[in-house]
């Protein structure tokens, strides 16, 4: 069970009369993790790789250090973890790394983030392929026999998101994964919002590529991570070359490193990689399924109390036990941005408004052009600030019902 008095005191951002209610945007960072980073730049502030002094050998086995347990934290192999700065990045990195040709296809679904989607539309045009998009219901749910009917013998690569940042809505990434590989397609999967929150085993999942966020996660901004099946490494092109990536050039050659490096061009997030490892170490510390236990408690509260709330349109399962603590909602009337407004000003309380950076999701399935507000709990999130939330929400939708 969480103690959540003794969380709070870990994150100085969680001053009196601030309720952090964004963290599917960004979470907070815990003071171990900034005490990490702060330790690199105090005490072996040098490169990694690159130096034979005591600092930079220290540097470099702190970096990798990090790399080993942020591999372990999701279940991959050390040498199956390239740190990069975010899902968006390792997403492009597949996009433009793996090999395609005219008339491969690429299967998508409805709820992706637009690091998920446009992407792939790039890739349309710069490579001739044949995207397809999956459909869910209002909901949030999928029929299976949709994804049957999009993946086919010429389906190169299905990319999909684990946790829906709109609707928390978790999506069936497993069943999914078996439908590709029998088809002999490859499977990634964008788990930005589903790492920071429950237990992740990219074995478990058998998933191909497997991209998440730092920041989300009690991490630094600028840290992420990307999980290329070892075996696929020799078929998936860099994104970027140069310093680090290099075994050995000459005038008219040039030859990549082996694992993880050929990937990570240039000098990388050092002291935020750390970072990284060490948010990964807070939360195991702490325990996923206690996380996920809580945050199920806070789920269920909010879905209990939501419909207090004149006016108010929640989009996303009904249920609490078939969502994350993610709640996207209207209150009739009023924009989405002057709620949010309203809420910070009425009692400090933090959520985001607008599109969540799903715009085809928000216009075609949920038929709201002008977005909508969205609440999100973590970790340090408690019941009282639940019921603050909604208690001033309903008062927010009184001034106009």
């Amino acid at each position: 069970m969480l103690n959540v008095e003794a969380i709070r005191k870990d994150f100085p951002f969680l001053k009196e009369g601030r309720v952090y209610l964004d963290s599917t945007a960004s979470s907070l960072t815990p003071d171990p993790v900034i005490q990490r980073m702060i330790e690199y730049y105090h005490d072996y502030r040098a490169n990694v790789g690159r130096g034979i002094y005591r600092a930079s050998q220290r540097a470099t086995d702190e970096f990798e250090a990090a790399r080993e347990r942020i591999a372990r934290f999701i279940g991959a192999g050390r040498d199956e973890l390239i740190l990069l700065r975010n899902s968006t990045e390792a997403l492009n990195l597949i996009a433009n790394g793996v090999q395609f040709k005219r008339g491969d296809r690429v299967v998508l679904t409805i709820q992706e983030h637009h690091s998920n989607f446009v992407i792939w539309q790039r890739a349309k045009e710069r490579f001739g392929l044949d995207l397809r998009i999956v459909n869910s219901d209002r909901q949030g749910f999928f029929n299976l026999s949709d994804f049957e009917a999009a993946i086919d013998g010429k389906t190169r690569l299905v990319s999909i998101a684990h946790v829906s940042n709109v609707l928390g809505v978790r999506l069936p990434v497993k069943e999914v994964a078996k439908l590709a590989h029998e088809q002999g397609s490859l499977v990634a999967v964008d788990g930005a919002q589903s790492v920071p929150h429950t237990r992740v085993d990219v074995g478990d999942l058998g998933c191909d590529f497997f991209a998440f966020s730092g920041h989300k996660m009690c991490g630094p901004t600028g840290a992420g991570g990307l999980f290329i099946r070892g075996d696929l490494q020799e078929r998936v092109a860099p994104l970027c070359v140069g310093g680090g990536t290099i075994e050995d050039v000459g005038i008219d050659y040039y030859r990549l490193r082996r694992g993880p490096y050929k990937y990570e061009a240039g000098t990388p997030a050092i002291a935020e990689s750390i970072g990284l490892g060490a948010a990964a170490d807070y939360l195991s510390s702490i325990g996923m399924q206690n996380i996920s236990d809580h945050e199920h408690a806070l789920t269920r509260r909010m879905m209990d109390r939501l419909p207090e709330v004149p006016g108010l349109n929640i989009y996303g399962p009904p249920n609490a036990g078939d969502r994350a603590g993610i709640f996207s909602f209207n209150v009739q009337g009023m924009n989405s941005h002057d709620v949010a407004l309203a809420l910070d000003s009425a009692a400090g309380i933090m959520v985001r408004s607008g599109h969540h950076c799903a715009l085809p999701l928000m216009k075609e399935l949920l038929g709201v052009a002008e977005g909508s507000v969205r609440a999100s709990v973590y970790l340090y999130n408690t019941l009282s600030e639940v019921d603050l939330f909604v208690d001033t929400l309903s008062e927010i939708a009184k001034t106009i019902a």
